[in-house]
């Protein structure tokens, strides 16, 4: 997949957006109603009002980046719809573009120093 990295900086919109609305106007949501910074590399996915559809931007580095993406069959997983946003892990992400349940993704085990038997 084209698109962000693993270790990305993911903010997820809770509340749904106009679909209409391009790469600039979703920046300007993102500053006016998240207090959030759209050209600092973090990633923001929006929703739309059915649950088929979803929206992201980014900015790479040389550009505003959007991407767009509709299932033909069934519905990505949301959570309840409330104001603000949350934040996910780049693995939660892809799990939520393949249209998988994200909630059931969890972070790796930290590893444990081994510890010497005494």
């Amino acid at each position: 997949m084209i698109g962000p990295g693993a270790g990305a900086k993911v903010m997820f919109a809770t509340r749904p957006v106009d679909f209409r609305k391009g790469p600039d106007s979703l920046a300007a949501l993102v500053a006016a109603e998240y207090g959030g910074k759209p050209y600092s590399g973090v990633i923001y996915v929006f929703r739309a009002k059915r649950a088929d559809r979803i929206k992201m931007i980014w900015w790479d580095g040389t550009g505003l980046c959007l991407m767009a993406k509709r299932l033909e069959q069934g519905a990505f997983k949301w959570p309840r719809i409330q104001d603000g946003v949350m934040r996910l892990t780049a693995a939660q992400l892809g799990a939520l573009l393949e249209g998988l349940d994200w909630r059931r993704v969890h972070g790796g085990r930290r590893p444990k120093a081994p510890q010497i038997a005494a």
